[in-house]
């Protein structure tokens, strides 16, 4: 029997390597970026075009390579980084195992330009599925530019699974997001399709945030700063007042690398207990820094999974830290003791001669003397304050509390859903209870309306009847470069639902129309809830946008949990709930009702009574 392991060439592994590390553009994007801040940049730009496909292109001012580093940079496993074993447990550098050019380079066309700071010449390299095609001197600019073409050329399964321009653009942003809020003091700037998106100028930590998020921002953020022995913890947590159902901006950065960690998402959760609503979250953007021996990296391609040696007390310390900064701005009540019929304590005041207390007597006062000036009550005081009890006692007839009137039998032998005779209740603000023919029906209200506003969006563009209410004062809407670039792709389908925007530029909106019969919502509120629901669809592709969209606003504008309905509205929810084709589940598969049945109900009293 022949021997059947071999070595796989070199193209090959480079292709298995790259599935790890390179999933979509916006993972060059932050390789990229990495390296730039390695190379010790001030200043880097990132040029994109048709969302990363066509063209990533990365330039910095950093320290550049030679002709020999710029060949070795893109074989694989290659790094300055890291000399040996124990360099892993004290990195202080973004990037470390010499497997991101070399992924790049398999599943794309590269070209580097880079010049060491003080030569003459710099270098050209041009790389195509890991192969050199040609390497020659070059009168560049001090520092690398790296550029990035027609990705995934040669794996067309992979070019096929990307998501749409929007979506792909979007991961782009938040990966240039985390990078860039980290590191204030370099200049970044991000272009797309030669139109600016980005422009952020050396800056301290709270305004990089503020240039990419916004102004508002600035409003609702609390400084942390929690310097002790383990970690230096600072950063910025959102106010109580400023808290999200969607969209909340949530990050961790420890030793200037972006990472995910719900154990410590939990410890700011655990402050916020019981001052926010318990499906709402606060923005926050917290910095940790600690001894680099006291973590490991080394876990995911992707580096955002991080392994802490004091997981335990940091966390206590990260919860302590939050719920000391919301107790500095009075977000944390404070406690009222009842000082009534407390004790005054006296205060010492040095130079001041305490006085004695002085003795007050009643010398007539005798104990064994009657003088009490108390009034006897006589008996025919007594019968005065007790006039009228007997009087109540015998209630006339017509002052008898009336029984509770009896429901009305369900109507309609062979009907299925109630009749608008019966009554419907309203549970806890959530739930709506009425009766079917078999028992009762336990109605989720705001899966109810969802599936209403859905059906009716729906119907309104397939019959192009959809209407726009024209605001009297149009709304002005400020968005994250993320929310502007879903926006942009959506202006045409939210024109048919009846949304009328005007781009103003620098991601800002004019809203001079919302669809009719929403228009108890404030619009911006309405549209920037819509994109954080479009958001976490993960985009829309082209072929579902109508679909997506129409589910996304019916989240946007359904009635929300706790609101109180009258009995007309009930009845009217639950009329058109049931006159829909799907009343059952919710566009996304949610159940919207519950049927108790009368043999249901026999069963529960019967196991009671066993």
């Amino acid at each position: 029997m022949s021997d059947i392991i071999h070595l796989l060439p070199d193209h090959i592994a480079n292709q298995i390597a790259a599935g790890e590390v390179i999933q979509r553009p916006a993972s060059v994007v932050k390789e990229l970026m990495e390296n730039a801040v390695d190379a010790g940049a001030t200043r880097i730009t990132v040029n994109i075009k048709d969302a990363g496909r066509t063209l990533i292109q990365v330039i910095d001012n950093g320290k550049g390579m030679s002709e020999t580093d710029a060949r070795m940079a893109f074989e694989r496993h290659a790094t300055s980084k890291i000399a040996n074993v124990q360099d892993l447990f004290s990195l202080c550098t973004m990037g470390f195992r010499g497997e991101a050019l070399a992924s790049v380079a398999a599943v794309a066309q590269v070209e580097l330009r880079t010049r060491l700071k003080g030569a003459e010449l710099g270098t050209k390299l041009s790389i195509s599925g890991s192969a050199i095609d040609a390497i020659e001197p070059d009168a560049c600019h001090e520092g690398s530019i790296f550029s990035v073409k027609n990705l995934f050329y040669n794996v067309p399964v992979r070019r096929k699974f990307l998501k749409s321009n929007e979506t792909e653009f979007r991961n782009i942003l938040t990966e240039f997001e985390r990078v860039a809020l980290v590191y204030p003091q370099i200049a970044f700037s991000l272009h797309h399709n030669d139109m600016e998106t980005f422009q952020l100028p050396v800056s301290g930590l709270r305004q990089r945030i503020i240039n990419v998020f916004g102004k508002k921002l600035n409003q609702t953020l609390l400084t942390l700063d929690a310097p002790n022995s383990i970690a230096h913890i600072e950063g910025f947590v959102g106010q109580v007042n400023a808290v999200k159902r969607k969209g909340a901006l949530n990050y961790f950065f420890v030793n200037g690398r972006f990472m995910k960690h719900p154990y410590f998402h939990s410890a700011i959760m655990r402050a916020y207990e019981s001052l926010i609503p318990a499906d709402e979250k606060p923005d926050y953007f917290i910095f940790l820094t600690l001894e680099p021996s006291t973590i490991d990296v080394n876990i995911h391609p992707t580096k955002t999974e991080i392994k802490f040696e004091n997981e335990g007390p940091i966390w206590q310390i990260l919860a302590a830290a939050v719920r000391e900064t919301l107790g500095k701005a009075n977000a944390v009540p404070s406690i009222d003791f009842d000082t009534e019929g407390a004790i005054e304590i006296p205060v010492y005041r040095p130079g001041r001669e305490p006085a004695a207390p002085g003795l007050h007597t009643d010398p007539s006062y005798n104990p064994f003397r009657h003088t009490s000036t108390r009034p006897a009550y006589s008996h025919g005081d007594w019968e005065e304050l007790s006039r009228g009890f007997d009087q109540d006692r015998n209630l006339p007839p017509d002052h008898s509390i009336p029984p509770y009137p009896e429901m009305p039998p369900p109507e309609g032998s062979g009907a299925l859903f109630p009749e608008t005779t019966h009554p419907c209740f309203q549970y806890r603000g959530r739930y709506i209870i009425t009766l079917l023919k078999s028992g009762l029906v336990l109605i989720d209200q705001r899966r109810a309306h969802i599936r209403i506003l859905y059906d009716r969006y729906l119907s309104n563009i397939r019959q192009q009847k959809s209407v726009s209410q024209q605001l009297l004062f149009p709304e002005i809407i400020e968005c994250t470069a993320s929310e502007a670039a879903i926006l942009s792709a959506l202006t045409d389908e939210l024109r048919k639902f009846g949304f009328d925007l005007d781009s103003l530029g620098h991601n800002s909106y004019s809203i001079n129309g919302v669809p009719a019969g929403i228009q108890d919502r404030a619009p911006s509120a309405l549209l920037r809830e819509l994109l954080d629901y479009a958001m976490e669809a993960g985009g829309l592709a082209d072929e579902r946008a109508t679909e997506t969209l129409a589910l996304s606003l019916a989240k946007a504008a359904a009635i929300r949990p706790g609101q109180s309905l009258t009995p007309e509205e009930m009845e009217s929810l639950v009329g058109a709930l049931f006159a829909s084709e799907a009343s059952r589940l919710t566009p996304d598969g949610k159940p919207v009702i519950s049927v108790l049945t009368d043999d249901e109900l026999a069963k529960r009293f019967k196991k009671m009574e066993n």
